[in-house]
């Protein structure tokens, strides 16, 4: 499985899903790769500090930029499962890994700003999809508000997804503190402790859209 997380919008927690859902399919005793196609390096720094903590089980990560095609290839000869950290912006790598992904997730928040990315997103996966038909997709809404007055805002986010036939996951992450926080020391909210819902959210995830 190569599982690219990406997008044309930052700030819509691209690493942290990357990451976290890294940890959890390691929990399921799968061998798993980061790559860290982002040149902020977010996942890159938190891979190190998660390595450098004798507490936690070490995850191996790489970092490549420009056409990652081949090296993704490469890669998944040696590795059951590939998660890649495109980061928030359009990028040949991005464009590269779409290729040969096999399933791509695309977090939106609940923004217009998010939302409005939808239009280039729709062609990018087009494009993509003439290439590697049996790319599997969806849109994931993050950091949403945890008002019960606000759910209307998280179900127009999913409905603008699949206006452009984005078909959104039913699973969603909210706003909290704790994705922050275990991203500082290396750790993933599964590991923390603090916040079993949060650990919830990942898994819903993972359970919907990898099926593993």
């Amino acid at each position: 499985m190569i599982l690219l997380i990406g997008g044309e919008k930052g700030g819509s927690g691209k690493s942290c899903l990357a990451q976290n859902l890294a940890v959890y399919l390691q929990k399921k005793k799968r061998d798993v790769l980061l790559l860290d196609a982002d040149p902020q390096g977010t996942t890159t720094d938190w891979a190190k500090e998660r390595n450098e903590n004798d507490e936690l089980s070490s995850i191996t990560l790489v970092q490549a930029s420009g056409n990652i095609r081949q090296t993704l290839k490469d890669l998944s000869e040696r590795y059951v499962d590939i998660v890649i950290d495109a980061g928030g912006h359009d990028s040949e790598a991005l464009r590269s890994a779409m290729t040969v992904a096999t399933h791509m997730l695309l977090p939106f928040r609940p923004k217009r700003r998010d939302l409005k990315t939808l239009v280039n997103v729709e062609q990018m996966l087009r494009l993509a999809k003439a290439v590697n038909p049996d790319l599997i997709t969806n849109a994931v809404i993050t950091q949403c508000p945890a008002l019960p007055s606000q759910i209307q805002r998280i179900r127009d986010a999913k409905g603008a997804c699949q206006s452009f036939d984005l078909a959104p996951l039913q699973s969603i992450t909210t706003n909290r503190n704790v994705y922050d926080d275990a991203d500082e020391d290396g750790h993933s909210v599964l590991e923390t402790g603090t916040d079993p819902k949060a650990a919830e959210e990942i898994i819903n995830i993972a359970e919907e859209f990898l099926k593993v």
